[in-house]
């Protein structure tokens, strides 16, 4: 049983990373979360019924040990803040902007949304497996992946409160690529050609 305990954990660990990096919204949290996760899961082994679904069981053990962190560190948990390192792309301008805006936006949704968001949508849980994991109904479920759905689609379409930090943010992006395209156009257009 060990063996094969300890294969499924292996086998879910990028899935865990995915969750954890939902959740915290932080590489170096996000590892120490998984890390953290997986030693609980290892000291409950013998709680885990086989033949039960062991990815929900993984996820929830996850998700439960960073509620409780959050507990704990509540006051100086500063859940605004975005790194940098999730906005890195060799893409070009416009679409790091992009990228820019959906992580803003991504951040701006609930924890709840964005879990249930990243789970069903990146990691191809189902509704029943995300309820399992989450410990809510399904249709809980579907109404956290709809509304964050929805969301996202609002705010990414320019649906934002006029005073929301989030949209003042993107509408400085959206600046910035006007900006470079003008002075891109109004640049003076060199030629190969020798001059006499």
């Amino acid at each position: 049983m060990a063996d094969t305990f300890q294969t499924q954990i292996v086998a879910i660990l990028p899935k865990l990373r995915v969750q954890a990096l939902a959740l915290t919204r932080n590489r170096a949290q996000a590892e120490d979360l998984v890390q953290d996760a997986v030693c609980n899961a290892l000291g409950a082994r013998d709680s885990f019924i086989p033949g039960t679904n062991f990815a929900a069981w993984m996820h929830r053990i996850l998700r439960n040990r960073f509620i409780s962190d959050l507990r704990k560190r509540r006051a100086t948990t500063d859940i605004d803040d975005l790194p940098g390192d999730m906005l890195s792309s060799k893409a070009d301008h416009e679409d790091r902007l992009a990228v820019k805006d959906l992580s803003f936006a991504l951040a701006r949704l609930p924890a709840d949304q964005r879990e249930a968001l990243v789970l069903v949508v990146l990691q191809g849980m189902s509704y029943q497996e995300l309820a399992e994991a989450t410990g809510c109904a399904v249709g809980t479920a579907k109404s956290r992946v709809f509304r964050a759905r929805r969301q996202l689609e609002a705010w990414m379409m320019g649906e934002l409160p006029e005073s929301d930090r989030l949209r003042q943010q993107a509408m400085a992006l959206r600046h910035e690529v006007e900006e470079r395209r003008k002075h891109f156009d109004n640049r003076p257009v060199v030629t190969n050609a020798a001059v006499v």
